[in-house]
């Protein structure tokens, strides 16, 4: 019995591996055909099979019985395999399936297997399915399991996300609150800490004005003070014990009267942004301050301008979020009696800012323009607004043929610009300027280029093709709709001044001795005498005391005396001053002062730290003699004149700030020096060696700011001289 076991154990060992050797010969097979193999008939004129290979224990004896404990190679392997399988497939029931019990003899290398030949015994079937069998219930199974995937995931969609509790929009809405907060202050104390401080820092050398500084950054560092010192780390602290403690309108109601300070922010808004453009363009240091903070990092690209205009946005700002907070908030919430209250303070601050946002943000987009014309075109002020922009094609008068052009249409004024090269961003020059006042716009037909339509102004006439039917349909009716907008102002301000001049003709015989009506701001949109767009940059509105007219300044640069008022001294704009003095149009500039370029030369003769020709040359220009003057009552101005009688200044250099460079070119003539300050460069040359440094003496004082004294050499006789010996 025990031989008979282990015989049966070793027999059983055989089968398996026999089988295992004769599947992968199938699927070689299968491999190198492509299809299932086939089975062969060997012919007996066929040459006995060779074998390669025969493993030595197929031919063991009753004497090993140790192959009953260990089964052949690959057996265990298959083993493990057959258990997976049925434990994957537990619970599914099929029709057993017999093994063959193949004679081992008749298996050869390469050979196929005649299956018709094997004797299948009942006893040896086994629970086991067919290798294609199980291939097709395992692509089943995938197949069932990607739809109940599909099935899943449509389940869960149909599953609405679950929603966000009121707590949590509550928490959001704080929480928003305090992550602008911080990036508020951080803009703040750029503003304060950095510009502000490094300008006063400056200004304090006396190298432009510290009021003028004072006056553009207004009351930046009280707005700073409370936001850092004392709503933001409110805001941080309630924040983090949110859990115990879920409400900010206790914190907004105590804190938020504070905001009235940015009253006086908002009203000196448009002032400020004047006096900034006016100090870049008049001091160089003061430009350059300001451009080397604004090409640091923390600046992040944008302009001084650009930050400016937080402070006017933040207030409204606030009054969105709590607007938000509220609606969210239950109505029997201990937080909502000091929201409601904290909303209502809020409210008063942005009603003063929302006119200012508006005008910012139309400064802003034109800021954004000014950039891309190079800095060069002054449209920044606000009586200017952006209507239509975008690229069209102008035809050219003599051969139609087509070019790239960019329009910029504003309310008063058409800018006409061909695009530059740029890497960054998009730059253009602008061609024409072309005012809204009498222009005309109307359709035409060209049969080689479509979409066409001309614009006719004072200045000139454009013919230019649009992109497509609706382009051309949405730039006619911009232009058209300005034009209407401007003839309605016009006519109401013709309406305005007819019914004004009436009156003041029935009462010219009270012109100054009573008191008149003022015509209020807001009636009128520009000068009522010299037709000009009122700006809060280039043109103020002011009021004439004698008649009330709404005037810019240059119409009101006149006084004279009103009896209403005493007899005092009041500003009155043109047309009254000649009737309360007498005076003609043609002496109407007597005694008044003149611009800096209408000084007449022979004046500073006489007057002068230092006078005489020099020879000059800006940047490229060929060289030309001038006549340079540094006056004693402008001591760090230098005046070039064409000659020493000129009623007029050619140009003018103010001094402070320059660099005075005494090494000339090889190309420059002798005894000369150059006048370096940024991109702008001034060559002179003098006469003699000795005369240079006379001129170089008197230049260095006056760039740094000190005033420089008349040199002894510079005495009048050698000035006579030097008049005589050039007028020979």
């Amino acid at each position: 019995m025990q031989e008979g076991g282990l015989d049966g154990a070793i027999g059983k060992g055989r089968v398996s591996n026999l089988i295992s050797r004769f599947e992968e010969n199938r699927h070689t097979d299968g491999r190198r055909e492509g299809t299932p193999p086939k089975q062969v008939s060997r012919s007996p004129n066929c040459s006995p099979p060779r074998k390669n290979y025969q493993r030595p224990r197929e031919q063991t004896s009753d004497s090993s019985p140790h192959h009953a404990l260990k089964p052949p190679n690959g057996v265990l392997a298959k083993m493990n395999r057959d258990r997976d399988k049925e434990r994957d497939m537990e619970g599914v029931t099929h029709a057993p399936v017999p093994i063959a019990r193949i004679n081992k003899q008749g298996l050869l290398n390469g050979d196929s297997v005649d299956l018709t030949n094997r004797e299948i015994t009942e006893e040896e079937c086994v629970d086991s399915p067919d290798v294609h069998l199980n291939q097709a219930k395992e692509e089943e199974e995938q197949e069932k399991r990607k739809v109940s995937e599909q099935s899943d995931i449509v389940r869960m969609n149909s599953i609405p996300e679950q929603k966000e509790t009121n707590e949590q929009k509550l928490y959001k809405i704080a929480n928003e609150l305090l992550q602008t907060e911080k990036a508020y202050v951080a803009r703040l104390n750029l503003l304060d800490k950095v510009f502000y401080t490094k300008l006063m820092e400056e200004a304090r050398k006396d190298t432009f004005p510290v009021d003028v500084v004072k006056s553009i950054f207004s009351n930046i560092t009280s707005i700073n003070a409370f936001h850092s010192q004392f709503l933001l780390p409110d805001l941080e602290k309630r924040m983090g014990e949110w859990t115990s403690t879920p409400r900010i309108g206790d914190i907004l109601q105590k804190l938020t009267p504070f905001l009235k300070m940015y009253a006086e922010y908002v009203r000196n808004f448009d002032h400020a942004m004047d006096l900034l453009k006016q100090w870049i363009d008049r001091s160089p240091p003061f430009k350059a301050i300001i451009l080397d903070i604004q090409s640091q990092e923390v600046c992040g690209n944008l302009t001084l301008q650009h930050h400016m205009l937080e402070p006017v946005q933040r207030v409204p700002r606030y009054e969105m979020l709590l607007k938000d907070y509220l609606k969210k908030l239950p109505p029997e919430h201990m937080d909502r009696r000091d929201a409601e209250k904290s909303l209502e303070i809020i409210g008063m601050a942005a009603t003063h800012s929302n006119t200012a946002i508006r005008k910012t943000e139309n400064l802003k987009k034109l800021l954004e323009i000014y950039e891309m014309l190079g800095e060069e075109e002054d449209i920044v002020n606000p009586s200017n607004e952006l209507i239509k922009e975008g690229h069209i094609l102008k035809l050219a008068a003599r051969n139609t043929s087509a070019m790239d052009r960019y329009l910029f249409l504003f309310n008063n004024m058409l800018l006409y610009c061909v695009p530059k090269f740029s890497l960054v961003g998009q730059k253009f020059t602008v061609r024409t300027r072309i005012g809204i006042e009498g222009m005309n716009v109307k359709e035409t037909f060209n049969e080689d280029y479509p979409h066409t339509f001309q614009v006719s102004g004072k200045e000139r006439t454009l013919e230019l093709q649009a992109s497509s039917k609706l382009d051309k349909e949405s730039w006619i009716k911009a232009f058209t709709e300005t034009i209407d907008i401007s003839l309605q102002k016009n006519e109401t301000f013709k309406s305005a001044i007819k019914d004004t001049e009436e009156a003041s003709d029935l009462n010219i015989s009270e012109l100054g001795k009573r008191a008149p009506r003022w015509i209020r701001d807001n009636e009128v949109t520009m000068c009522m005498k010299c037709k000009e767009g009122f700006n809060a940059i280039t043109r103020r509105r002011h009021h004439c005391r004698a008649c009330g007219y709404v005037v810019c300044w240059k119409c009101s640069d006149y006084k004279a005396t009103l009896e209403y008022d005493g007899n005092k001294i009041s500003k009155v704009c043109k047309h009254c001053y000649f009737i309360l003095t007498g005076r003609t149009d043609s002496d109407d500039r007597e005694g008044k002062k003149k611009g800096i370029l209408e000084i007449e030369a022979a004046q500073f003769c006489g007057s002068s730290i230092m006078c005489g020709f020099l020879q000059y040359c800006e940047r490229n220009k060929p060289w030309q003699k001038v006549w340079c003057v540094i006056p004693e009552k402008e001591a760090l101005v230098l005046y070039l004149y064409g000659a020493p009688q000129d009623v007029k200044a050619q140009s003018t250099i103010p001094l402070l700030g320059y660099h005075v460079e005494d090494n000339p070119k090889a190309t420059d003539p002798p005894a000369s020096f150059r006048l370096s300050q940024s991109k702008s460069i001034h060559s002179f040359a003098a006469e003699s060696e000795e005369l240079k440094q006379r001129w170089l003496k008197v230049i260095r004082m006056a760039v740094t700011g000190e005033v420089p004294e008349s040199p002894e050499e510079n005495s009048s006789a050698e000035i006579t001289e030097e008049l005589n010996s050039n007028g020979n």
